[in-house]
């Protein structure tokens, strides 16, 4: 599992909120993390990437981008340099499809930000199921929001899937909230349990 973390706490790029916890979801994976850094710039952020990719022993990189040509873009330049294959399995899906795939396949996320117009505090923590998604749908409609959130008007975090070996449970944080905005920020994260199997 490889994370970019931005210096200056921003990054064209890449997933910025709680960054600090992959390392805590590789292990819950059972997966190596491999860091690497950006000074939070688009050259930046590629040579970041770059750098953490450069002499690992793997054939292509998983991405989650789905509508942003951007994002896409630059992860396929980098790869392209380092003969590595890209493997964006969401690409260009519709959004409230993939939404439900990922929540029927057994991943469960949490929302810990988000930035736009119609969200609230009470969306902090909130896990996507259905009744999220029909929510989201509403603000589609009502705001324009990107359902799945591709614009950056929410972010979210994995507390288990069926890539995890336990699931993890937030067990400390804060929160920010301003007029538009909010981030849950996670502080301590504890090994979870599943009363039903993963």
């Amino acid at each position: 599992m490889v994370s970019i973390r931005p210096l200056s706490g921003t990054s064209w790029i890449f997933h910025v909120p709680n960054i600090g916890n992959v390392p805590a979801m590789a292990e819950a994976m059972e997966r190596k993390h491999i860091a690497g850094s950006t000074d939070g710039t688009e050259e930046g952020d590629m040579a970041g990437l770059r750098d953490a990719l450069s002499g690992l022993d793997i054939d292509g990189v998983v991405v989650g981008a789905v509508w942003s040509d951007y994002q896409w873009d630059r992860v396929n330049r980098v790869c392209g340099e380092l003969g590595l294959s890209v493997f964006s399995p969401m690409w260009r899906k519709e959004q409230s499809m993939m939404l439900r795939e990922i929540v029927s396949s057994g991943i469960r996320a949490v929302v810990i930000g988000y930035y736009a117009e119609g969200f609230g505090p009470e969306w902090l923590g909130r896990e996507i199921d259905e009744t999220a998604i029909r929510d989201l749908e509403l603000l589609n409609r009502k705001h324009g929001i990107s359902v799945i959130g591709e614009g950056g008007e929410y972010e979210t975090f994995v507390i288990d899937s069926p890539m995890h070996k336990h699931p993890l449970e937030i067990s400390q944080y804060n929160t920010e909230v301003g007029r538009n905005s909010g981030t849950l920020d996670v502080i301590k994260l504890v090994k979870g349990s599943r009363e039903h199997g993963p």
